[in-house]
C-alpha cells in the first residue's frame, strides 16, 4: 500500500446507479471539511454512464474502470491497494453524508486508536432509523431471524439479537459487526489483517471482516454523532432474488468459515425453514390477488429454490458459485 497522505480515502463502488452516485458525490464535496481526504471511485462497467459523469462532474475524484462487474468486495479491495488515507471510508453509492458526517468520524476514530472501524448513525430515506450494526452470524441468530419473532418482540435483546432492534443507536457502543454502507476503516488495522475476502464477492464482507479484526483484538465501535442517510437496495434490487439468495449464502459461508461444520450444517437446517416459512404466504397472496399473480410466481420460485439449494448443495446459493468451489 501507499504512505498516508490524506486523512481519509472515500471509497465509492457503482454499477449502473449514475444519478445516485451523483448525489452521494455531490453531498461528499459539500460536505466534508476540516480533513484531507481523497476520493476513489471505482466503476463496476456501468453502461449508464456514470463513469462518464464522475470524470465530468467530478474531474478531481481519482477514478477506476473495470471492464466487467467483479463485485463489491473485489472493487474496494482495488480502492484499497491505491488509497493514500489514514483511513479508508467504505462508502455506498446509494446514501447523502449529512452535516460534516465524515471529519465527524474521523475525529472520532482518532480518539479511539484501538478501533479498527468506525459506524455513524444511518437513517432511511424517510430520516427514520435504519439499522447498521449487527451480531454475527450464528446458528441460533439465524432461527431467531428466520422466525421473525424479533418483530413481534423488538424490544427482547434474545429475540432481536442479529438486528440489535432494541438499540435505539443513541450512544457510542462497541458492536460486533459495522454495515458496510458506511465504514470506517483504520488502515494499520487492514496492514494487520488483511483486506477483504472476495469469496463472498457481494454482501457478507461486513461481519467477515469485523470479525477478523476482533480476532486480532482491535474494537468495532459505533458513534452516534456522525448521521447520513442510505437508500438501501438501490443496486441490488436490478436482481433481487440473485441477490436475496447471495445474502443468505454468505451468511452460511461466514459460518462454515469461523464456526466449523456442526454450527453450518444447523445454520443450513435454519435458512432452509426461513425459505420454506414464505412460500404459503406468496401462495396465499396469489389466490387473493389474482391480478399481480405474475410478480408473485417469482418469490415462490426462489423461495423454493434457497429451501432446496440450503438442504442439497448450499454452494448454488451464489451468484459466483466458482468462487466458493475454488475456496472449499
Amino acid at each position: 500500500m501507499e504512505n498516508t497522505d490524506v486523512d481519509v480515502s472515500i471509497i465509492v463502488v457503482a454499477w449502473n446507479v449514475r444519478d445516485l452516485v451523483y448525489d452521494c458525490l455531490k453531498s461528499t464535496y459539500e460536505q466534508t471539511r476540516d480533513v484531507d481526504f481523497e476520493v476513489i471511485y471505482v466503476d463496476n462497467a456501468s453502461v449508464d454512464g456514470s463513469l462518464e459523469m464522475v470524470r465530468n462532474e467530478f474531474p478531481e475524484a481519482r477514478t477506476i474502470a473495470n471492464s466487467e462487474n467483479l463485485g463489491f468486495i473485489k472493487a474496494n479491495n482495488q480502492a484499497i491497494e491505491v488509497a493514500r488515507g489514514r483511513y479508508v471510508l467504505l462508502l455506498n453509492s446509494d446514501t447523502l453524508v449529512l452535516d460534516g458526517a465524515i471529519q465527524k468520524t474521523v475525529a472520532f476514530a482518532d480518539q479511539h486508536p484501538d478501533a479498527a472501524v468506525v459506524g455513524c448513525k444511518v437513517l432511511n430515506r424517510d430520516r427514520t432509523l435504519q439499522r447498521s450494526c449487527f451480531m454475527f452470524p450464528s446458528p441460533l441468530n439465524t432461527i431467531l431471524a428466520a422466525s421473525y419473532l424479533y418483530q413481534i418482540f423488538p424490544r427482547s435483546r434474545f429475540f432481536g439479537r442479529e438486528y440489535m432492534t432494541w438499540c435505539d443507536f443513541d450512544e457510542v457502543r462497541e458492536v460486533e459487526t459495522v454495515c458496510g454502507c458506511y465504514s470506517l476503516v483504520r488502515k494499520t488495522a487492514i496492514d494487520e489483517v488483511g483486506m477483504m475476502d472476495p469469496t463472498y464477492f457481494v454482501y457478507g464482507d461486513d461481519p467477515d471482516w469485523c470479525y477478523r479484526f476482533k480476532e486480532k483484538g482491535w474494537k468495532r465501535l459505533f458513534t452516534p454523532d456522525a448521521t447520513i442517510v442510505h437508500y438501501g437496495g438501490q443496486t441490488t434490487k436490478q436482481m433481487s432474488d440473485e441477490f436475496l439468495l447471495q445474502l443468505v449464502g454468505t451468511k452460511l459461508l461466514f459460518i462454515r468459515i469461523h464456526q466449523g461444520e456442526l454450527p453450518f450444517l444447523l445454520s443450513r437446517l435454519a435458512m432452509a425453514f426461513y425459505f420454506l416459512l414464505r412460500v404459503p404466504y406468496w401462495l396465499i397472496h396469489d389466490i387473493i390477488r389474482p391480478g399481480v399473480e405474475k410478480r408473485t410466481k417469482k418469490p415462490v420460485r426462489t423461495y423454493l429454490a434457497g429451501t432446496w439449494y440450503c438442504l442439497t448443495d448450499w454452494k448454488k446459493l451464489f451468484m459466483n458459485p466458482s468462487l466458493i468451489e475454488r475456496r472449499f
